[in-house]
């Protein structure tokens, strides 16, 4: 487990299926907003026996609370792991009982730790809905700037909305709470 200051991120374990098929996977208006394809109903079967990805081009994340129930707070992962240029693209998805609470900047500067320290990586990289105000928060606090708007490239529930662009260098990058492997 990678550790940050509230949070641990741990390999996916079939028990966080559920919570995630009931919370994440089943909200439209969250899913629509936060992948790049047309929402589509997953089987809780589906979901449970889903190849895991391409270790080279992607690494996926259970989040936990680091308490003493370890209480599962979400999902992120890198993805688009690009090992030529040495960049990925960075993603969350929290629980709706885990939002607003302060993990998500924990999360996204684990995920760098992750991607830096552990990878290698030069650049970071993610792309959010502009009206997304607590994931470009989370981002800035770690780190990340504001590298532009791509007007009107996402069709989100009916209608198009711009996506944020936020990029951040090994070289700008420093771990504000170096992360302790368990």
């Amino acid at each position: 487990m990678m550790r940050g200051k509230k949070i641990g991120l741990r390999a996916r374990h079939e028990a966080d299926v559920p919570a995630f098929q009931a919370e994440i996977y089943n909200d439209v208006e969250l899913r629509t907003r936060a992948d790049d394809r047309p929402w589509r109903p997953v089987s809780l079967k589906a979901a449970e026996t889903a190849e895991p990805p391409n270790p080279d081009t992607a690494a996926s994340f259970s989040v936990v609370e680091l308490n003493a129930e370890q209480t599962l707070l979400g999902e992120c992962s890198l993805w688009g792991i690009d090992t030529h240029n040495r960049s990925a693209h960075l993603g969350i998805s929290l629980l709706p009982a885990a939002r607003f609470r302060g993990f998500g900047t924990d999360v996204v500067r684990v995920l760098c730790e992750y991607g830096f320290a552990v990878r290698g990586l030069h650049r970071l990289q993610l792309e959010t809905i502009a009206d997304n105000t607590p994931m470009i928060a989370a981002a800035t606090k770690s780190g990340f700037a504001v590298e532009g708007t791509l007007r009107q490239a996402a069709w989100i529930y009916g209608g198009f909305a711009d996506l944020a662009i936020l990029g951040l260098l090994a070289e700008d990058w420093s771990p504000a709470n170096p992360v302790n492997p368990a």
